[in-house]
């Protein structure tokens, strides 16, 4: 399959993501997702959960690590996908609470302010999603059509924000199912190649060390395990989408979308755990490695997966991002021009960082997470166990937080290097979760009390 070819097939998908949305866009359409009435049913929430969550960072990511760290570096990205079980139970105590946002609950608890620091949390994480995604697009255009991936991340960025802007959330959900379909098609060819091929072993995948060895793989599933409650809270495309139906819908929604998103990571890392057990030389995010490893329809397949999936979250987030600044923050109309007007802004300011030339993709989860840690002692202390807790708590375990992301994101300063313990960076990551949560639940329970 030629280079020429791939492009051809992803102008298809995104031809049919086209005709896929809605022909007449409507507000309540745009911010809500509704079609007519009638609310998503529950596989469209379950394949618009998995292609918004499995998006080409994620896919990345999952196979870069497994390359570095083998199986303990696939499991402990896989793990990150808890978040649709946290996520769920979350959701159902919100709902359970009358809340039909998070936002609607932090409100209630901590007033405009308290809203106010969760709101720049999550915007920066859905710039980071649009910034990432196109990354991997520029990646792919650097190495399979060399000297044209700001061509290629302009074009995308383009089309994406075209169709997105249309129909808002009810196009998101739509195109969702249309691209999830398509995603699982091709990479499940490409799988059973890998899982076929006769230099392919189970055994030596579920045991391989990685290049790198396998300890910082499992200390990296022990930050998951410590970021998991929090993380799908900060996440916007998940959150709006635990609203949109009636609770045992969405509950199932959720559970669905864990089991089949997480076995897509671990199948994305095998083939970054295949790549180091074949000796395979680490070249342009592994894209180059795949270009030699693999005959060319199966390296074509695996690009079109990442395209896919990357377009695919990029109308969520667009999507999530119209509705936080309209319906939240309400710093603009809640019109079909004011949502429209926010994907712009969103999508150029993503667009502006992936062509800064940052191309850091794990480090963007970590950042983005380590920040979100704060809603961790709020949520179970608050939400869960119903204690009332002071704004001070609240923005003490904030401030932690936030901090705890700049000392990550910053660990090379004078000023981080002398705090944080010499070691590999995942291992500083470690130490600088646990104090965050140790900061974070001695504030929110010292100032506690009954409801």
């Amino acid at each position: 399959m030629s280079m020429p070819l791939l492009m051809g097939l992803f102008a298809l998908v995104i031809a049919v993501s086209v005709l896929a949305a809605p022909r007449r866009a409507t507000v309540e359409g745009f911010f809500a997702g509704r079609a007519g009435e009638r609310a998503p049913g529950l596989w469209v929430l379950v394949l618009s959960q998995v292609t918004t969550w499995i998006f080409a960072r994620s896919l990345m990511n999952a196979a870069i690590l497994g390359y570095f760290y083998g199986i303990a570096g696939t499991l402990a990205y896989a793990a990150y996908y808890g978040s649709f079980l946290t996520g769920a139970y979350v959701v159902g105590h919100l709902r359970a609470r009358g809340a039909m946002s998070v936002q609607d609950w932090l409100t209630s608890q901590f007033g405009a302010l308290g809203t106010g620091a969760y709101n720049i949390v999550i915007a920066l994480r859905l710039l980071s999603e649009v910034f990432a995604n196109l990354l991997v697009v520029g990646l792919i255009a650097g190495a399979v059509l060399e000297g044209s991936a700001t061509a290629a991340i302009v074009v995308v960025a383009v089309l994406g924000l075209t169709y997105s802007a249309w129909g808002g959330l009810s196009a998101a959900l739509r195109t969702d199912v249309a691209q999830m379909v398509v995603f699982l098609a091709v990479f499940s060819v490409a799988l059973a190649y890998l899982v076929l091929s006769p230099g392919f072993s189970l055994g030596a995948v579920l045991t391989a060390p990685g290049t790198a060895g396998a300890y910082n793989g499992w200390v990296l599933l022990a930050v998951a395990a410590l970021q998991v409650f929090s993380y799908p809270v900060h996440d916007p495309v998940m959150m709006d989408r635990g609203f949109l139906a009636d609770a045992r819908t969405t509950r199932a929604s959720f559970l669905h979308a864990f089991w089949l998103s997480t076995l897509c990571i671990i199948g994305f890392g095998f083939f970054g755990i295949q790549a180091s057990l074949v000796g395979a030389t680490y070249e342009a995010e592994l894209i180059g490695t795949w270009g030699v490893m693999f005959p060319g329809w199966v390296f074509a397949l695996l690009m079109l997966s990442l395209l896919v999936s990357a377009v695919s979250t990029l109308d969520s987030a667009l999507a999530s991002a119209a509705r936080l600044v309209v319906e939240e923050v309400r710093a603009a109309p809640r019109s079909l021009v004011g949502g429209r007007l926010v994907m712009v802004v969103f999508m150029a300011l993503g667009a502006g960082l992936t062509l800064w030339g940052n191309a850091t993709l794990f480090d963007a989860v970590a950042v983005s997470g380590t920040a979100s840690m704060f809603l961790t002692p709020v949520l179970i202390v608050g939400l869960v166990m119903g204690r009332a807790v002071p704004v001070w708590s609240y923005l003490v375990a904030f401030g932690a937080a936030v901090l705890g992301a700049v000392a990550y994101f910053g660990r090379g300063w004078s000023l981080f290097a002398t705090l944080l313990p010499e070691g590999h960076k995942y291992e500083q990551l470690l130490v600088i979760c646990v104090v965050v949560l140790a900061v974070g639940f001695a504030a929110v329970l010292a100032g506690a009390r009954r409801a």
